[in-house]
């Protein structure tokens, strides 16, 4: 039995497109967020109405952000692979 393989120049094009983006600034901007937010948490920092709100929010932001970098990290590896299937199969 014999399996398809297929890889469109419009493949090829949106795996390298996702690669270069997930391997610049995105997952170092949200750790970046995450620690400016960290930050503005503590009440030696910032103190007063909004902040206390803030910091009863901060903990489920803090998780989403921490979340959304291992989510990231995750389809970076999966992109790799994604253009290193591609590549095998002589589609790049």
């Amino acid at each position: 039995m014999s399996q398809r393989v297929l890889s469109t120049p419009e493949a090829i094009s949106s795996a390298q497109r996702l690669q270069q983006i997930l391997s610049g600034s995105l997952t170092s901007d949200l750790r970046q967020l995450h620690q400016l937010g960290t930050t503005l948490s503590n009440p030696n920092d910032w103190d007063g109405p909004i902040a206390s709100r803030f910091r009863g929010e901060w903990p489920n932001e803090a998780r989403a952000l921490q979340q959304a970098i291992a989510n990231l990290e995750t389809l970076q590896k999966q992109a790799q692979q994604i253009l290193t299937n591609i590549i095998r199969a002589g589609g790049a």
